[in-house]
């Protein structure tokens, strides 16, 4: 085909992967990058060098007008990850996640872009996942007190009554209640781009990831998923920490089937503008995760992990994806074996 897709952040542990499949069918494809240093040191040897390469950083107007010209769809993916530091980083995850969304999109207005946009988006938007109370039905989760986490009680109570709550999925028009600061930017790049589709009648699909592993995933550093943490520890011969109880649950997708969404709706022969949910439909919890790691790296069940009782302030305890919406509308279903996937990932190299 002649038309061209840019993938921003495309040397990315995602949007390289989303490069890979477009190229396989192929789509001539654009990628732009900063290379952010905690991202990585230099262009990846991973990265095809079919695709059209141009190194810049979004938040330059000059670099996000290079990088949509001439395109016919846009992937989004460039982005600031993880929970981060401490709020000194607060600047940089606006900057990166927002600043440089909106000189995107600036720039496809200026060039009177009228193709389709994919956004990277995360489940971070949903704060704590959904929940029902025995005898109020679904309802917002109360507020986990120090005190009940000190105690080992990690549940959080019923808003109305106190009482405990049994987790659900969490469909796609679920109340966005982000709680971190990489959870508000991401938010707020829906509400830009949703504006922009808006006032141009261009095609916007978020896309709300939820834990995304497997090969290319860097190394551990305040930016990196759960998965990749453990994945270091082993390596380095550590045993990782889990906190709370490891109870927690999440949904844990692989990274080919986040690309296989992305190129869906880049490439369907309509556009299907929303936002979906990404995930393999099956929860598992963070300890789950680290057994079924450890054990495919040939760790003693005995060291696969550290459960410390210790709590984060602003840490969520469940969420876990509805995958019917995406099913249904957006023709997604996840396919990658969570077996095989993690047995792949434990003998995939550590991005540097």
């Amino acid at each position: 085909m002649d038309d061209t897709i840019l993938v921003t952040g495309g040397a990315g542990f995602i949007g390289s992967h989303i490069v890979d499949l477009l190229l396989e069918q192929g789509q001539r494809v654009r990628v732009v990058d900063a290379l952010l240093p905690t991202a990585h040191r230099e262009r990846p040897d991973y990265l095809d060098p079919a695709a059209e390469w141009l190194e810049g950083d979004l938040r330059d107007a000059a670099v996000a007008e290079r990088a949509v010209s001439g395109v016919t769809g846009i992937c989004h993916q460039a982005a600031m990850v993880g929970l981060g530091v401490d709020l000194s980083d607060l600047p940089a995850y606006v900057a990166h996640n927002d600043l440089a969304t909106a000189q995107l999109l600036s720039a496809m207005a200026a060039r009177g872009f009228a193709g389709r946009l994919v956004l990277a988006s995360s489940m971070v938007v949903y704060g704590e996942g959904r929940y029902e109370c025995p005898e109020h039905g679904v309802v917002a989760p109360g507020t986990r007190i120090a005190a009940d986490l000190d105690a080992g009680r990690f549940e959080p109570p019923c808003s109305r009554c106190g009482r405990p709550l049994d987790p659900r999925t969490v469909p796609e028009d679920a109340v966005l209640d982000p709680r971190s600061v990489y959870a508000a930017t991401k938010l707020a790049q829906e509400h830009l781009c949703s504006a922009y589709g808006r006032e141009t009648g261009v095609p916007v699909t978020a896309l709300r990831y939820h834990n995304v592993y497997g090969p290319r995933m860097p190394r551990d550093t305040p930016y990196a998923g759960v998965a990749s943490i453990f994945r270091s520890a082993y390596a380095a011969g550590r045993i990782p920490s889990v906190f709370e109880d490891g109870g927690q649950r999440r949904d844990f997708v692989h990274v080919r089937d986040v690309a296989r969404a992305n190129v869906r709706a880049l490439t369907a022969t309509t556009p299907i503008p929303g936002a979906f949910n990404v995930a393999s439909g099956t929860p598992r919890t963070v300890l789950e995760l680290a057994r079924a790691l450890a054990e495919a790296c040939g760790i003693p069940a005995a060291d696969a992990a550290r459960v410390t009782g210790e709590w984060r302030a602003g840490d969520v305890r469940h969420v876990v994806a509805a995958p019917g919406l995406a099913a249904e509308r957006l023709g997604f279903r996840a396919r990658e074996s969570f077996t095989a996937g993690i047995a792949e990932f434990a003998a995939a190299p550590l991005r540097g």
